[in-house]
């Protein structure tokens, strides 16, 4: 018989100092996971027995420990084989070079934890070692020397938690100037510039998301160019977002009321965006007011 299927729903983060711990956590967070941040060793079986048992109301958990902790090293190859006995749990173990992390501690000018009176370099050394043994008993090892953190989001995704890379949000939302920016905003477009329905009667009363209205701000020349101009601004700008590790972009469109020019327009922008990422939202801030 082969080994158990790991849980995903319980996760161990663990690896040496530097090496994207934090970041895993942050990212695990916002997928839904209930975060530990170095839970001591001794406590983990007591945590493991009380998700077990369903008295802690937590479907996914993600435990970080390290090094920090004082009786990390000698208790938790113990414990852990305890816990597997118990539970399936994945153990993530988080890798990088001596270069890599000597690198990131010099540009954070934080110190490493094992070189009070040694240079860096040995204390990531003496750590690596002392690690060896747990980075052994690891489900996966990630390397994350050449990874940025979008890169490395994607490997936890794909590799870990076998699941497709959710990529970015996007929520486009329109506005009124005169009630202010949304505070929110990532990128803001104004389009005052463009033919105002208000100053039309039998339009002024209505908002963007009526055909008459929609119609009389999209058959401007102005506004085709507009629209188009934006479109292939926003489709160049997506990806490099993505790369920097951006998971959620709020774009903003403003009117002067946020009634009518705005509304037509991020109705417009997001059935663009819609056709190419289906993780698009549209929210009309000041359609009523």
């Amino acid at each position: 018989m082969g080994e158990p299927r790991k849980d995903n729903r319980f996760l161990i983060v663990t690896g040496l100092s530097g090496s994207g711990k934090t970041v895993v956590s942050r990212f695990l967070e916002d997928l839904g996971y209930y975060c530990v941040d170095n839970l001591p060793a001794k406590l983990i079986l007591s945590f493991v027995d009380l998700w077990q048992r369903k008295k802690v109301e937590i479907e996914r958990v993600a435990l970080v420990v390290d090094i920090r902790e004082p009786s990390f090293l000698t208790e938790f190859p113990r414990i852990f084989r305890e816990i597997r006995r118990k539970i399936s749990p994945r153990l993530v173990f988080l890798d990088a070079s001596d270069e890599s992390l000597v690198k990131r501690f010099s540009e954070s000018r934080r110190p490493h934890p094992l070189s009070k009176g040694r240079t860096v370099l040995e204390g990531v050394r003496s750590e690596r070692r002392r690690m060896a043994e747990i980075m052994k008993m690891a489900d996966d090892v990630i390397d994350t020397s050449d990874l940025n953190i979008s890169q490395l989001k994607d490997l936890l995704t794909r590799k870990v938690l076998k699941k497709r890379s959710p990529g970015m949000q996007v929520v486009i939302v329109s506005f009124g100037y005169k009630y202010g920016l949304p505070l929110d905003s990532d990128l803001v477009f104004d389009t005052r510039f463009l033919p105002n329905p208000f100053y039309v009667d039998r339009l002024r009363d209505r908002n963007g998301k009526a055909r008459v209205v929609r119609d009389y701000v999209l058959n401007a020349e102005e506004t085709k160019n507009f629209l188009n101009e934006l479109d292939g601004f926003i489709h160049r700008l997506i990806p490099r977002f993505v790369k920097e590790g951006k998971s959620n972009l709020t774009i903003s469109i403003g009117c002067t009321g946020g009634k009518h020019r705005s509304v037509v327009v991020a109705e417009d922008l997001g059935r663009r965006l819609k056709g190419r990422r289906p993780a698009v939202n549209i929210y009309h801030r000041d359609i009523y007011k």
